[in-house]
């Protein structure tokens, strides 16, 4: 005779078990990978802003990036216009010198050369990265100096990077294409009036279209009048220049607040993206500690029903 017995209680605890062991190792990858959401199959919706969202912290990394270097870019570029602002009021007090009545004329035009050398080669030597923006020597030259600040999402999803920008006119101050490019190559009035036009100039680069007026340069024979002319063209130029450094200095102030802006927005993105896939490791812990209890308990309640079973099979030899 042969006896088939189904133990409905045991197939309960049976499906219970292995509904416990799942639910256990589904746990133990979270804790084991720190991730509640790892893959798509955990959660497609999470998983894909998760992962736009990695993309905008990577390039918020970079944009980072890329202000330090604009920043030490303009740090440059402003460390140096301000020297070249006491070289050239220095040099301003030497003509002022020279008005004085006995004044040795030579003597105070071979200080003024020697600061007009400083500041063409102060102007030489700033450059970062491959960039000059004090000296032109291109055909044309950019109409901006252009640092990348930021970037926003374009209606198909693709990149587009915002630049902070500066006009180059500004901050040109030598062009050996085109002298009247450049603050201390062009052609500044020296006439307080306006007109007639005297034109002045500070440094003579051998510029491709050189400067139409007279070097700033006195000797034995210059007269107070000229000496007047060529103060009220330093004046002008003194006065660009110093508008000209205000607005780098703006400008590197509005850097350093990208910078600081930048890296606390990747924080955030950083925080976000841990919200929505991260695993909490409390209660994941707690979570696998509930599981052991309840797997215990399904495992003894399997071993008291397959000792009942025993029992009866014995009662049925």
């Amino acid at each position: 005779m042969t006896v088939k017995i189904t133990n409905a209680a045991a197939v309960s605890a049976l499906a219970v078990l292995r509904s416990i062991t799942k639910e256990s190792t589904d746990v133990q990858q979270q804790i084991s990978t720190a991730k509640r959401v790892a893959t798509a199959a955990d959660d497609a919706t999470y998983w894909s802003i998760a992962s736009v969202m990695r993309g905008d912290s990577t390039n918020l990394g970079t944009i980072g990036d890329a202000l330090g270097l604009g920043a030490a870019k303009v740090d440059s570029t402003y460390t140096a216009m301000n020297s070249a602002i006491d070289l050239l009021g220095d040099l301003r007090a030497k003509l002022v010198a020279a008005r004085e009545p006995g004044a040795d004329k030579d003597k105070i035009n071979a200080e003024i050369t020697e600061y007009k050398n400083q500041l063409q080669t102060m102007v030489e030597g700033t450059s970062f990265a491959g960039e000059n923006w004090l000296l032109n020597g291109e055909p044309a030259a950019p109409p901006q100096w252009k640092i990348i600040g930021s970037f926003v999402r374009a209606p198909t999803g693709e990149y587009q990077a915002q630049t902070i920008d500066f006009p180059s006119s500004q901050t040109i101050l030598i062009d050996r294409n085109n002298a009247n490019g450049g603050l201390f190559t062009k052609d500044v009035n020296g006439n307080a009036d306006g007109t007639p036009v005297r034109n002045y100039y500070l440094l003579n680069a051998n510029s491709a279209s050189p400067a139409t007026g007279t070097e700033i340069s006195i000797s034995k024979s210059t007269t107070d009048s000229q000496l007047t002319d060529m103060l009220t063209a330093t004046d002008a130029m003194l006065k660009q220049l110093t508008n000209s450094a205000a607005g780098i200095g703006i400008m590197k102030a509005r850097i350093d607040d990208q910078i600081d802006y930048t890296a606390d927005l990747s924080d955030a993105v950083d925080k976000s993206v841990g919200a929505l896939v991260d695993t909490d490791m409390d209660e994941a812990s707690t979570r696998q500690k509930a599981i052991e209890t309840q797997k215990q308990m399904a495992v003894e309640a399997i071993s008291i029903l397959n000792t009942s079973a025993s029992k009866i099979l014995i009662l049925l030899e």
